[in-house]
């Protein structure tokens, strides 16, 4: 079972993490006082540094614990790994600092921790993308894998595995489908219907399951106690997947009222205000850098837009932004001048007539989006977030497509989560929702600059623009 390889990999990354400690706190001791102050006068000799490995080493392996460095997480994000590692050497550093403090300990270098802080943080995490490249390696040639039953056969399982066969690098083996109304032996994408519920009293005291997944449907949530009941008994881990995870979101939020779970339908972090306000910040100041940098391109533009065809410089479209309000977005004209009713009619399609020469240039590579950095110091836009639509359908979108309107809980974006995954232009609307769910859900700081940086690699050029 896979629970005896991984306390054996725990043990293998513990040392590995000890090793790591010990080398780039040596390596921060050279730097410090072999290259950048070798003459350093009253320096403490090197044995009174190296003994503070003795503290240092057990101290931040507890805190990586604390961290969950050390639970396994196949499906844990980098950026999630990252935050802990720096959280858990932050705290080091300054625990370090306050002793240093109170011992009234003056020679004790601080430049050499704060080099061995930085130092540790880039080796650490390089350590274990490595580690995690080697396991990720070995679960897609069938090794180190983690095998599940399923309890219940729904559009929850059905999504479930559409996942595990799409991810070989989770390492995890689905042996099969428990279920009282689906007839034994049909497949869903090589995964076969091998039983009854029922017969799970014989499946568990086998000990062949690491992990057992309830994705039982709707009508049968009366089973679910039971299934439990069963389940704790045999040791196994039990993790529950619903079949409504269309209507609560992807980290639920949850309130405890005096030992009741209550869970929010909908977690939207910019709801907080601080949140809101590093957000906004980063806007203007992203915006206004932004303007600066574009601003040679945006000059050319302008000469080329006046100068190819007859009309303003500008246009302005009514788009709906945050909490429902209207707004005008700015972006450079690329189409010939035409009635209002026939802009509302529909969108750009292909070989469009309308689209000028220059616009079809500026508007496969986004040029034509740059004037909305103005709309993004006046408030309407962020620089990230879900992209705006017309009004005409943001009205037809919200009778046709589950939690369309969510979308406008947050500022619409200049570009987004859906964007740098492909969704932009003549896609389908009901993925680019589910992206920007994803995205409202999820939000952090981080997600906005990894979107930014994908967006400048992969996200102007649009192949879906017409």
């Amino acid at each position: 079972m896979i629970k005896d390889n991984q306390t054996l990999l725990n043990r293998i990354h513990v040392v590995v993490d000890a090793l790591v400690i010990a080398c780039t706190y040596i390596a921060a001791w050279f730097i410090q006082f072999e290259f950048f102050a070798p003459d350093v006068a009253g320096k403490l000799p090197l044995e009174t540094y190296m003994s503070a490995l003795v503290i240092l080493i057990p101290g931040l392996l507890l805190l990586y614990h604390a961290f969950s460095l050390y639970t396994p997480k196949r499906v844990q994000g980098r950026r999630l790994e990252f935050g802990n590692i720096v959280k858990a050497n932050t705290i080091a550093l300054l625990l370090f600092f306050t002793i240093a403090y109170m011992q009234h300990e003056i020679d004790f270098s601080r430049k050499m921790l704060c080099i061995f802080y930085a130092l540790n943080i880039v080796v650490e995490t390089l350590v274990r993308n490595l580690i995690r490249m080697v396991l990720m390696s070995l679960r897609r040639r069938g090794l180190n894998q983690k095998q599940i039953l399923l309890v219940g056969y729904s559009r929850a399982a059905e999504q479930y595995i559409d996942r595990i066969i799409a991810n070989p690098q989770w390492g995890y083996c689905v042996r099969g489908i428990l279920d009282d109304n689906v007839a034994r032996g049909t497949m869903y994408k090589g995964i076969k219907v091998i039983g009854r519920i029922e017969n799970l009293v014989v499946i568990l005291p086998e000990n062949c399951l690491d992990e057992i997944a309830i994705t039982l449907g709707l009508g049968e949530y009366e089973k679910l106690q039971h299934i439990v009941a069963l389940c704790e008994k045999s040791g196994v881990h039990t993790k529950f997947i619903p079949d409504y995870n269309n209507i609560i979101p992807t980290r639920p939020y949850t309130e405890d009222l005096l030992g009741l779970p209550v869970i929010n339908i909908r977690h939207v972090p910019l709801t907080n205000t601080f949140n809101s306000m590093v957000k906004r910040s980063i806007d203007i100041f992203g915006a206004l850098v932004a303007i600066i940098l574009f601003s040679p391109i945006m000059l050319i533009s302008a000469i080329l837009v006046k100068t190819t065809s007859k009309g303003p410089l500008i246009f302005r479209q009514e788009r709906v932004g945050l909490h429902n309000k209207p707004f005008y977005m700015y972006k450079f004209r690329s189409m010939a001048v035409q009635e209002i009713k026939d802009e509302k009619a529909a969108w750009t399609t292909k070989n469009d007539p309308r689209v000028t020469g220059i616009g079809k240039i500026m508007r496969k590579t986004s040029i034509d989006e740059l004037p909305q950095l103005f709309n993004v110091l006046k408030g309407d836009m962020s620089l990230v977030g879900p992209r705006p639509e017309r009004p005409q359908f943001v009205e037809k979108f919200r009778e046709e497509i589950p939690r369309y309107m969510v979308k406008h809980q947050v500022r619409p974006g200049m570009t987004g989560w859906a964007q740098i995954n492909g969704y932009r232009g003549d896609t389908s609307i009901k993925r680019r929702i589910e992206f920007d769910l994803y995205y409202i859900e999820n939000w952090t700081v981080g997600l906005d600059i990894k979107i930014l940086i994908l967006t400048i690699f992969k996200g102007f050029i649009n192949k879906n623009a017409y």
